[in-house]
């Protein structure tokens, strides 16, 4: 959470409204929220799908991750109420599939191209 009268939240707004990729760069550099979406794409579609494949993910930020890519409509949350037990599934909305084609280019972009200093 960003202290909403500090300078760095007055930079990053500034930033944001300036171009939105900006905004879209932010919210990207939260961890494990690339990875989430990639899981997803994998065929990961269940929470505890998604724990298993990245197993160093704490329930509470996988749980926030999910929130965060659904509010962005980068997801979209399936609920199953009519199954005992009631079940959830996630999978990549048309833009979230967009959007992991673009960083799948960018992950080979960085493996092939970029030398990264040690």
């Amino acid at each position: 959470m960003r202290k909403l009268s500090s300078t760095n939240y007055y930079n990053q707004t500034f930033l944001e409204d300036k171009c939105a990729l900006n905004e879209l760069i932010h919210l990207l550099s939260k961890r494990w929220l690339t990875e989430v979406m990639f899981s997803i794409e994998e065929g990961n579609s269940r929470f505890s799908s998604l724990k298993e494949d990245l197993k160093h993910i704490s329930d509470n930020i996988l749980a926030d991750r999910l929130k965060l890519l659904e509010q962005y409509k980068l997801i979209v949350r399936n609920n199953h109420l009519g199954e005992v037990p009631a079940r959830v599934e996630y999978s990549l909305t048309e833009t979230g599939e967009k959007l992991s084609d673009l960083l799948g280019g960018l992950c080979n972009f960085a493996e092939n191209q970029m030398e990264f200093p040690s």
